[in-house]
């Protein structure tokens, strides 16, 4: 009974907001019962187009081709607050291609392995944050980059022109301020821990404890041209390409590209999903199997939703009137309390000024931990450092709720600046 509980709990707490969107979706047939106009609900394309996303990215991942990208940028650099712009740079990159939870997923391990290995342990929780940052705000250039764009892009049949025009002044607003928080948070951490040298089992912690995070770290080792707690030598493993399939990657690659041609509607989604399905099942099934498929059904679960939502004369004036008049500010404030990715799916429905919404929706996605699954997921990989690092249990830097303040101010400062720059600039 006991280990049922366990399990159960453990289901819930991976799977909450599924079960979150589940529990509103069947709420809302109270209101609505359920006819043929349901069917209308469903965006197949997004489904479609996300999928093959999730996918393709899920495929990269599992060979090692993001890990080997991520270690070679890595390892050029040297100094701490040098390395700690690359972690949070190359999430930033990393989430414009293959979505803001993928890559923190994929960089986060990383980071803290590279960190405690490098004696920077101090800076950990400021290029968390930062990484948490970057990942939301700045994989918003891109219509693949957050869950919310793939479905505004196609919900609203955008051009990329348009959508690139209406993202630039968000992107670059929010690339400059992770870069300056990076160096300067980053700088005064290292300037303090570089005056203590870390311990000789470090590197062999950390290397340790990227496997048991992330499963991906392979060995320690060490490099006679660099001391063995430098940056550039910790991050220096398996940057080589040499021992990854060369056709599976030129297979993904070319996937990669008729996704990208899908998404911007020049082939089909059900004929790049069948595509995506064949390759995968003959080179990787693994891929197949490791596919966000919660994130897909939480997504038909939020169509349900909204689309029931909308036959509510009531509820349709309301926020139609609130869309029109307050669309930025009505689009961030419900990301707070719903996360983004539903706030995007309902308020679709009352608004034909996309803009507002779109600009809205992915700046929303700070503040909160619940503005964003990419927060939790930060937080997530954070609260795991003290459990699998030793050394981190005796830094009070490294408190959960001193990390917790640090990714609250950061994450407000953001979104209280690019709520004032964007309502001047989104019409």
């Amino acid at each position: 009974m006991r280990g049922f509980s366990r399990r159960a709990w453990l289901f819930v707490r991976e799977h909450a907001v599924l079960l979150i969107a589940a529990l509103a979706a069947t709420t809302s047939m109270v209101a609505v019962a359920p006819d043929e106009a349901y069917w209308g609900y469903f965006d197949w394309r997004t489904l479609e187009c996300l999928f093959c996303v999730l996918a393709v990215a899920s495929a990269f991942r599992l060979m090692g081709a993001f890990d080997h990208g991520a270690r070679a940028i890595i390892g050029r650099f040297r100094t701490p607050s040098a390395l700690a712009l690359a972690l949070v740079l190359t999430t930033a990159a990393l989430s414009m291609v293959a979505t803001n939870d993928m890559a923190l997923i994929m960089m986060l391990p990383l980071s803290a392995a590279t960190l405690m290995a490098a004696g920077q342990a101090r800076i950990l929780p400021a290029v968390f944050a930062l990484q948490g940052i970057a990942a939301n705000l700045c994989g918003m250039i891109m219509p693949f980059g957050n869950p919310q764009n793939l479905y505004l892009y196609s919900h609203y049949d955008l051009g990329l022109q348009d959508f690139l025009g209406t993202m630039a002044l968000p992107f670059a607003v929010s690339t400059a301020g992770v870069i300056a928080c990076t160096l300067t948070l980053t700088r005064a951490g290292s300037e303090e821990e570089s005056s203590r040298k870390p311990q000789a089992s470090t590197e062999r912690d950390g290397a340790a404890a990227a496997s048991a995070v992330a499963g991906n770290a392979r060995g320690a080792g060490t490099d006679k041209a660099a001391s063995p707690d430098s940056p550039a030598a910790v991050a220096r493993k398996s940057t080589s390409l040499g021992y990854l399939s060369r056709r599976r990657l030129v297979a993904y690659l070319a996937l990669f590209l008729l996704t990208i041609l899908t998404v911007f509607g020049v082939v089909p989604s059900w004929a790049a999903t069948l595509v995506v399905i064949a390759v995968l099942a003959a080179t990787d099934r693994r891929a197949l199997a490791s596919v966000d498929y919660p994130l897909l059904l939480t997504f038909a679960c939020f169509f349900v939703f909204a689309g029931n939502l909308a036959r509510l004369p009531e509820l349709n004036a309301w926020l139609g009137a609130l869309m029109a008049d307050h669309g930025l500010l009505a689009s961030a404030g419900l990301s707070q309390i719903i996360s983004n990715v539903p706030a995007a799916v309902l308020l679709s429905h009352f608004t034909s000024a996309w803009q507002p919404l779109l600009v809205g929706v992915n700046i929303g996605g700070a503040g909160t931990l619940v503005g964003s699954l990419a927060s939790l997921i930060t937080l997530q990989h954070f609260t795991s450092v003290r459990k699998i690092f030793p050394q981190a249990r005796t830094l009070p830097e490294l408190s959960t709720a001193r990390f917790l303040g640090l990714f609250a101010t950061l994450n407000f400062a953001f979104l209280a600046l690019l709520l004032v720059v964007c309502s001047l600039g989104v019409q």
